[in-house]
This record gives structure tokens, sequence and C-alpha cells, in this order.
């Protein structure tokens, strides 16, 4: 009978890997008119459209409360007992939050921990007084008003007097009161074998959402559709789907689908000429959102308010632009944030005050990563390793997928494939190399696995509709959840993560955390069910969304734990939410070897990057199938300037190590490695930029450029901060690409040094040997690393070249950080921070680090040992003697004619071993 039940385990397990590799299945996967929440609420919409009622709340007894916030009473078409409460708050540095609620509910809706981060409170402005005007409440603050109408109920906000969003300017605000079951209530809901039982009965929180002066929005990932959302709704629109927040595990996903896919950002955010605004609703329940398209209300949906009543507060200027958004969310609160701008940066991080800034990565983590599913053995591991260095390919991780566990259990090895762990850690540690072992959230439902049975005694699973331990089928066969909702069972979690109990691993190891949508395998739509309890008596749906958060949380906890805070972590997460990037990277999750992959990636990355999310990459040559030596190196010269570059492929591909294909492809991917290793200086900069202020490394091109209309809709190419565009190459031999130069400054060509004006969009060839099309910005200077090296590691004190690129005024400027790449030591001061500026012919280094708040010094040995200037003037090209100041004291050093830097610059002065430390001060004079 055992080995009976080991055979049907085994053709389970089959099945479901087969499901697993097979392609995307529409059918799997509900659609807004297959769930009840969402199909009823477009049906009140609709009913409302055509006159047949309405929310029509009504604001009663507005007032200041002494904490110095706004709070009213929300009344339903006059219906007390529906009665709704409302508090607006508002937060330095432009930020609005506003919460509704019922007056009198039967049970209190859960509301989400850990997500805003702890010190955002001791932001909040105290509100002292509220101006009448016109039937609406005025609440005035500094360079922006918020405006509350009382009927129809109505919240505004404008800035410089201009309106740039409003919430229920369509009066479909509503909150399903919880109520008790009466006979014939139908509250179960199906969808093929699966019924969710909806205890507590329909609980929605919808809305509207408009933003005024904008023709586009973008963010609400995470999705492979285009950066500015295309609108789900309006007269000439096919697929009436809306976008889906519901973090699924979609393997094999399709291009141009607003169906979402392993993670959830409840941010949007638009755009114009006038400004920048975004929006936050802070709820992890399943959402559906709508962009509607011009002339949607003749659809006989969200048309209810007659523009008299709800503009009468409006500003006198005709508003010729807005995109309205219809928001559906499952359960849970309205708590929603509404980010002022008025730039782009300045949205984003308004976002990150309230969810935090990105985590500052230890630096080998921001160099290349290798991974397969799976690297079978420790003798292959060794010969991929060996691989590298024989090609003289540099990387810095190897990855190890589930198969190098014991069973599928994880914290294990399999004692035959890698039966020594250390041995093998170390032989990578040797030359400066890392490794990532997986470690998903499905935990082996096996009495002779320790953790499942401590798991089980102490209760730290989510448990079943009934109260019993969850149990569903993911890669172990029959598995259980952790609850990771719980602060207890993440500090247990993180337990784990010692090298005592993770025995085999060391202090070059770090995780990757797979699968924690939760994928369910035998689950409806492949993941938990929503009527599955969490501690607290909370159900799965309040936060399917945050599932993956909490867990990749407790797992970033476990290696801070192991290393004693010492060290920063590195934990790459496929589920996502906001507030992810405080913890860790993320990736794009199970995409294909297709073109329409590798140009999908750019607006993905674009959505996470405004909605937060600065350390993302996707995967390399495509999860799924086989990539051609072309598409495989294309994909290689993109992925350089993916802040997390990793390649990796499924089970069933053929390998794809970057020497596998022979010449001329082995070289060229070796340049497009090799060359992210000589950015390092400059990505690891943006880096830091994003853990202070939250801005992204991959940028659209509006956010340098907000008033360059041609940039607005554009997401074929990016800038990789402030400096770098880029722009793919997304097609099989291709000969030449259609690049935009934004705003009015000349690009130079990173490897010819060829210039091109801005504000024009040019045809340029390309070929593989000339790699994508990437230009510097002038007025930009840009930190490298020439020396080609194995590993980041082993660049640590290498010289340092600064590539100036030269504007019409002459001038330019950069700036580089360095800390030890490891620990936490930059926060007590030690690091350096350096801004280098070229005016009036001289270049200067000076410092930006705070000189009295730097307890700890970190020094550096590195030398400036190159500087390529580009754009010099034609009388400054000569050959003779120039001058170092450094202090008081003259260094002379040579000049050289124009020359060549292989594989670089063609045009360019080149100053020769100045011979200046990084860290200091100094100045460099031409002539």
């Amino acid at each position: 009978m055992a080995r009976l039940c080991r055979a049907f385990l085994c053709l389970v397990l089959v099945f479901c890997a087969a499901g697993y590799g097979a392609a995307w299945k529409e059918a799997e996967f509900r659609k807004c008119h297959q769930s009840k929440f969402c199909k009823d609420v477009r049906e009140r919409a609709a009913a409302w459209a055509r006159g047949e009622g309405g929310s029509n709340l009504e604001v009663k007894g507005l007032r200041v409360t002494d904490e110095g916030r706004v709070a009213a009473r929300l009344i339903p078409g006059g219906n007390e007992q529906q009665a709704l409460v409302l508090e607006l708050s508002a937060y330095r540095d432009g930020i609005v939050r506003t919460k509704v609620a019922e007056e009198n509910a039967l049970r209190k809706r859960f509301e989400l921990p850990d997500v805003v981060v702890a010190d955002f409170e001791a932001k909040r402005l105290k509100i002292d007084r509220i101006a009448e005007k016109d039937g609406a409440s005025v609440v005035e603050l500094s360079g922006y008003d918020v405006i509350i109408q009382h009927k129809p109920f109505l919240i505004q906000v404008q800035r410089g007097g201009d309106l740039v969003l409003s919430i229920n300017s369509k009066n479909l605000f509503e909150i399903e009161h919880l109520r008790v079951k009466k006979e014939g209530d139908d509250w179960e809901d199906s969808f093929r074998s699966h019924t969710d039982n909806r205890p507590y009965g329909p609980q929605t929180v919808s809305f509207d959402v408009s933003f005024h002066g904008s023709d586009h929005v973008y963010g609400i990932p995470e999705r492979a559709t285009s950066f500015a959302l295309k609108p789900t709704k309006g007269p000439s629109i096919n697929n009436h789907e809306p976008y889906r927040l519901f973090n699924l595990d979609v393997f094999e996903y399709l291009d141009e689908s607003p169906f979402g896919l392993y993670g959830s950002i409840p941010v949007m955010v638009s755009h114009s000429k006038k400004g920048t605004t975004g929006f936050f609703l802070l709820n992890a329940a399943e959402m559906q959102i709508d962009v509607l398209a011009p002339g949607w209300e003749h659809m006989g949906i969200e048309q209810v308010v007659d523009a008299s009543s709800s503009d009468k507060v409006l500003t006198s200027q005709n508003e010729e632009k807005r995109v309205d958004s219809h928001w559906i969310v499952e359960s849970g609160v309205f708590d929603a944030f509404v980010f002022v701008g008025p730039s782009p940066k300045d949205v984003v991080t308004q976002y990150c005050a309230v969810t935090g800034t990105s985590a500052i990565p230890q630096l080998f983590s921001t160099a290349y990563h290798q991974c397969r599913w799976n690297y079978k053995d420790e003798a292959d591991v060794a010969g991929v390793d060996a691989g590298f260095d024989e090609y003289d390919i540099p990387y810095d991780t190897i990855w190890l997928d589930i198969e190098h566990t014991d069973g599928k259990k994880y914290f294990t090895w399999d004692k035959n494939l890698f039966p020594n762990p250390k041995e093998m850690q170390n032989k990578i540690a040797a030359k400066g190399r890392h490794m990532v072992t997986i470690v998903d959230p499905h935990m082996k439902r096996d009495d002779g696995y320790s953790l499942h049975k401590e798991a089980t005694s102490h209760g730290y699973y989510v448990k079943d509709r009934d109260g019993k331990d969850f149990d569903g089928w993911c890669w172990p066969g029959a598995s259980s959840y952790l609850d990771m909702l719980n602060s207890e069972v993440r500090s247990w979690w993180a337990n784990k993560f010692s090298y005592s109990n993770y025995v085999g691993s060391t202090p070059i190891l770090y995780i990757w955390n797979d699968m924690n949508e939760p994928s369910v395998f035998n689950g409806p739509e492949a993941t938990m069910p929503k009527d599955a309890i969490h501690y607290g008596g909370v159900e799965h749906r309040d936060l399917h969304n945050a599932y993956g958060y909490y867990f990749h949380m407790g797992s970033v906890q476990g290696l801070l734990k192991r290393e004693g805070g010492k060290d920063r972590p590195f934990v790459l997460s496929r589920a996502i939410f906001a507030g992810t990037q405080k913890v860790g990277a993320i990736w794009t999750g199970d995409n294909t070897a297709d073109w329409k992959h590798v140009r999908i990636s750019v607006p993905m990355l674009l959505a996470l990057g405004v909605t937060g999310i600065a350390n993302a990459g996707a995967d390399v040559g495509g999860f799924f199938g086989n990539p051609d030596p072309e598409m495989l190196t294309r994909w290689y010269q993109l992925g350089t300037y993916y802040p997390f570059f990793r390649g990796h492929g499924h089970l069933d591909t053929k390998r794809r190590e970057p020497w596998l294909f022979g010449e001329p492809y082995t070289s060229l991917m070796r340049e497009a490695i090799s060359a992210r290793y000589q950015i390092l200086p400059y990505v690891y900069t943006l880096f830091k930029e994003a853990s202070v202020t939250g801005v992204p490394l991959v940028r659209p091109l509006w956010m340098e450029f907000p008033e360059d209309e041609a940039t607005f809709a554009r997401d074929d190419e990016f800038l990789l901060g402030p400096s770098l565009l880029v722009h793919g190459v997304y097609s099989e031999g291709a000969k030449s690409e259609m690049v935009y130069f934004p705003g009015n400054e000349t690009w130079y060509d990173v490897k010819s040094g060829t210039t091109f004006p801005g504000g024009k969009e040019m045809e340029i060839p390309v070929s593989l040997q000339s790699g994508i099309p990437v230009y510097q910005r002038a007025g930009t200077i840009i930190p490298k690393k020439l020396r080609h090296r194995r590993s980041s590691t082993q660049m640590l004190n290498d010289p340092y070249t600064l590539v100036v690129a030269l504007d019409s005024n002459y001038e330019a400027e950069g700036e580089l950080y360095i800390d030890d790449g490891k620990t936490y030591e930059f926060e007590k001061g030690a690091f350096i921070h350096r801004r280098f500026k070229f005016v009036k012919g001289k270049l200067t280094s000076t410092n930006l680090a705070p000189s009295k708040s730097n307890p700890k010094k970190f020094t550096s040995p590195c030398l400036v040992e190159r500087i390529v200037i580009m754009g010099v003037r034609a009388r400054d090209l000569v050959t003779g003697k120039g001058a170092v100041v450094e202090g008081e004291r003259w260094i002379q050093t040579d000049i050289g004619a124009p020359s060549l830097i292989p594989g670089a610059h063609s045009s360019a002065l080149i100053l020769r071993l100045p011979n200046v430390r990084i860290a200091d001060d100094w100045s460099i004079k031409l002539g």
C-alpha cells in the first residue's frame, strides 16, 4: 500500500509539473464576470448609470479633531443605519491620507500591519482650520488644497490652483456593509471545481479616482502590458477585462494582457507637462481596476453625477484632459494615500515615505547571477564555475533550485547529489563568488521532517476553513503553508537560517523565495482558497496579495539574525506587494524565450520602478523555451542595464551558459556581461540614491524630462539613472532601431562617442557586434572600473575611470558612492560620497558625505587611472602638460591627444594616470 501511495504521489506531481510547464491557459483563471464581487459591482454601476439609484453619499458633521485630523460622517442616500466615518490627514512633503469605514461594523475589517513605515505618523501635519466655500470644506496646505464637497461627497486635490485628482466624482464610492446572513442569501462563489464559502458575505469596497490634466496613467503592477496603461473600458475597447491585482503563479504569461501576475502594488501614477500625481490604496485583497476611455459613460456604466454638481468647486479654468479609473476591491478597508507631487521624483519619494525606500543591496548582488532549474550536483556546479573562468566571463553568484534539497524539504541537501555543501561553497568563495539556494513557503507534510513537526506542534500553519492545518499540493506533494502574518512565526522562521539549523550553509549563501504568491497546485487558480484562516481569524482573502511580502520579510529577518545584524541580507522574491522594496529584490517571474518577452520586460520594469520597486530584473534568455543565439545575445545586451541581472532557464530547456553557442556569440555575451561590471560603480551609486529617495534605477524618460510630451507613452527605451539612455533590440535580424533622444541635450554613443541631438527620433543602425543603442547624456559624469576581473569582489581595489560627457555649456557633473559593499557600517558614516564637476575647463572632486556626523571612517586605496572627456572643444585637443591641483600642491600629468579606448570612445580627450585618490579632494585643469 505504501508503494502504491508513493506511485500515486509521483503521478500527481508529474501531472502538476506538466501543467506548470505548459502554456498559459486562460480558462484556468477567473475573469471579472466569474467573480461575484466584481460582477455585482459592475452590474450596480450600470444600473446607477441608468438612473436606478446610486451611492449618493452626503457629508455630515465635518470637523477638525483634537489630533489635527478632519473627521466626518458619510450618509448614503439618507440612510443613517448605513453611515460611514471619514478621516482625513495631511503629512509633510505633499501626502494626504483618507480612511473610510463603517460606523457600526459587525466585524472589524482587516488592516495591513508592517507595510507603512514605523515613523510615518511622526510626519503628520496638524490641521487647525477648515475654510468653507460653495458647499465644500477646504483644507489649505502648503502648495496644495484638499476640497471636500458635502453633497454629493467628493474629494478633490488642487495643486497650485489646478485640479489634479478627485475621488468619487462619478458617485461610485461604496462600501458594502457586513450583514447577518438571511434565509435565501447565496454568498457562495464557485469557480471550476472550487467553492468559496464567503462566510462573512459581500464586503466590497469600490470607488472611482480621476486624474485631471493628464492623458496617461501608469503603475498597478505586476502585468506584462505597455507602461502607459491602455483603457479597459470604452466604445472602441474589444477586451473589456479590467486590470487585475491578484498574486498568482502564472507560467509562460502572455504579453499585452491586463491579467495580473505574481505581484500587486495598488499604486497608480499620472503625469502631464503640468506635473505628476499618485494614488495608493493600502489593501491586499483582490482588486479589479478599469481605466476608462473617453465615451465610457455612454456604455451604460459609471455615469451618475451631472457635471454641474461635481464641478462647482473647480477652478474657473476649463479642464481638457482627465483619466478616470474605477477600482473594485473584494474586501478590506478604504485606506488611500494621494501623492501631490509635483515632479515625478517627488511622487515616488512621497510613496516611499509611506512604504519605505529600497534596501541598499550588497555589492555582489548588483553584478551578474547564473541560475538554472537545476544545476544537478556538485560536479555540475564546479563545471559551470570553471566554465566562466575558462571563457573569461565574470560572474558573482550561482543559484540552486529545488532539486538540491532532500525531497523538496527546505534547509536540507540531497546527500547523494550535494554531499559536501560547505566544501562546494568554500571553493566558490575562494574566487570571491557567492551561492543562492531556494526556500519556498510550502512545507512538506512529512513526520520525519523536523521543521514540519515543529510548525505543526506550535500551530504555525495557515488553517483551512474548518480550522485544520491547510493541506495543499506543491513541489513536495502534500504541503502546509506557514502563517507569516504572525510575527511570532516570522521570528521562528528566521531562526531556521542559522548555521546550526541550516546545516551546510556558509556566510556566502543567500536565499531565493519562489512560489510565494502562494502557489498551491490543487487550489483555486493554483493558489490558496480565500476562506483559509490566518492568525487572528483573518481570512486569506483579506491579505492574499501581501502573503509573499510577509514570507519575504521573514526570510530577510533570518539572514539578518544569522549574521547578528552585521551584514546586509540578499533574498530574491517572486511575489511582491507595496513595501517589498524595503525588504529585497524581485524578478518578473516565468517569462518565455520570445522576442515579445524581451520587449515587454522594459515596461514591466518601468511600472515597478514608478511604484517603488528599484531592485528588479527579468530572467535573461527567458525561463521557458530555448532562445536562439541571436535572441540570447540581444537579451544579455539589454539585461546589462537591468537593476537585477540574472540568466535563468527551466528544467526542460537546453543548457545555455554563455559559452555554449560558439563564436561570435560567446564573445558578444562576454562583452555584455563585462559591460555590467564596468558600470558597477555607477549602478551601486544609483542604489544608494534609491535607498534615500526611492527614485528607481530604471526610469521612464519623462522622469528626467517631465515636459517632453514625446516621452509620455514611450516604453521601448529607458534611462538607467539620470545619465544612460538604453534602447533594446527586440526583433530577429534587426538592422536598425528608431531611437528617441529626449530633451534638448546632446547624447553620446557610449562606444563610439558619436553625438546625437535631443528632441529627435532617429533611425540607428544596429548589428550584433555593435550591441544595443546606449547613450550617455551630455552634462553627466559616470564612474567606471574597466579592468576585467572574475567577480565584483576582486574589483574592490581597482582604479576608476571617469567618463565626462560635456554639454553645450562645456560642463558636466556626477556622483560616486562607495562603502564596504557588505555591512551596515555605512549607517555609522563609513562611506565615501564624491561629487565630480567639470566647469570652465576644470574637473573637481568634492566631498558629499556629512563630515561632522561621520564618526566611522571608510577609506579606499583606489586611484583614478583615467579620465575620458567627450565633447572637448578643438582648441583643447592638444598634447602637452596639464596640471592637477591637490590642496595647494601642483602635480604635473600627461594629457594625451585624441585617442581611442578599445571598445569605448573614439573621439575624446584622455587623461592618463592623473594619480589622484578617489577619496580625496582634487582638481584637474585643462591647458
